[in-house]
Parts: structure tokens; sequence; C-alpha cells
């Protein structure tokens, strides 16, 4: 069924492809609503709901500073794994397909891509962060994709993005609406996902370098 979905006319059409890459050169993120195939985002749903993802805390820091900080996060993620259902594996060949459009337009030598799970409880949150140390590449383009049915302006969540040139201004606040994907350059953007008043899922998703690799051609957002 999922591979059926996934054919021709599927995301990432040629005009996704030309529509988000020229979103990226303008402002450095996109909003796309009701592109990926509702079949897909249903299975993907399923998934996180029943028992198709371990769920665990999330974690700040890195390596051996990695430690549970509820001050600052209170979601549990689970890595998506192409082997553990079929949705997730035609996700993460969905996204496949789209790093390797954006690569042939924008040059960016994106080299792979990696996508946990994240559910939001009632009352979760996410202060402002970055998907990215800046200079260090090790996430170049950064995704999300909503999982919540039904979603009101009162349940809250919203991801609020900061404008790149100064960072205590909101650039936009964005509802995590069923099937919603949002892209942004990792290192320019610093978000965070206000508190939730219902159970909130997620997709969140990474594009890295090739560790020996630069962008032929950086992008640039407005200053």
């Amino acid at each position: 069924m999922l591979a059926t979905d996934l054919s021709a006319g599927a995301f990432p059409t040629e005009s996704h492809l030309d529509a988000l890459s020229a979103a990226l050169r303008l402002r450095g993120y996109a909003v796309l609503d009701n592109m990926l195939p509702p079949a897909l985002v249903d299975a993907l749903l399923a998934d996180a709901r029943g028992g198709q993802a371990d769920f665990r805390p999330a974690a700040t820091g890195r390596r051996a500073r990695r430690r549970s900080n509820p001050f600052v996060r209170r979601d549990a993620i689970a890595w998506l794994e192409p082997q553990a259902s079929a949705a997730q594996a035609a996700y993460l060949a969905l996204m496949a397909a789209l790093r390797s459009g954006l690569n042939r337009r924008l040059l960016l030598g994106l080299f792979s891509y990696e996508a946990q799970f994240s559910h939001y409880p009632d009352g979760a949150f996410y202060r402002k962060h970055y998907d990215a140390f800046r200079g260090e590449r090790n996430r170049v383009l950064s995704t999300v994709l909503y999982l919540n049915p039904a979603w009101q302006s009162d349940d809250a969540g919203q991801l609020r993005v900061f404008d790149p040139a100064d960072d205590t201004l909101e650039l936009c606040c964005l509802l995590p609406h069923y099937g919603r994907l949002v892209v942004f350059l990792s290192e320019e953007f610093a978000h965070e996902v206000l508190p939730t008043r219902r159970s909130r899922y997620s997709i969140a998703g990474w594009f890295r370098l090739n560790s020996g690799a630069l962008a032929a051609v950086p992008l640039s957002v407005p200053l």
C-alpha cells in the first residue's frame, strides 16, 4: 500500500523540490502543508502510538556530557529504523529522495539523514536551542514532520522560530498541524517548542554533511 502511495505524484515532485529550494535560498526555511502521502502520515502516527517506536527520555548535550535535563526539555524520543516498519522505511526513502533533489539544485553536499520520533506529553516543552553548533556542520538541514490530527490553537505546543539576525526576535510561531513539514538551516535558526496542552507527536530529522566535504555553494539567509 505504501509503495503505491509513494509512486508518481507523491512528495517530493520536481515542483516541490523547486519550491523548497527557492524558499531555502530566499529565507533559509520552508513550511510545507499536506504534501506527504496521507497514508504514510497515518502509518507513522500509528507507529508512534502503537509500540513500533521505543521511546526514551530525551537528553541534552553531546557525547560524555549528554544528560537528561527536565528544565530544558521534557519530551521522549525514538530513532526511526528502516527495518522497524514499512512506514519508517518509506519515510526514510522519501527523505533520501529529498536529499538527492536538494543536492542537485543547491549543491549542498548532503550526505546522510537521521530521524527520530518525538513525543511531548501534556505540559512538555523544549527550550530555545540550535540543532547544530555553528561552524561544525554536523547538521546542515533540519526537518520536522508533525503527526497531530485536528490540532487546535488552544492545544498550544507551537514551534517558535527566531530571527537569525537577532535570536531574541520571533520570526514565526507554527502550530504542529497534521502532515505539516518544516525545513530549515540547522545552524541559523534558534527555535523552541512551547508547552503543549495535549499529547503531541512529530518526527525530527537532520541532513548531515560528509565529514570530509564542504558545501560547494553555501546557502545564505537574509540578515
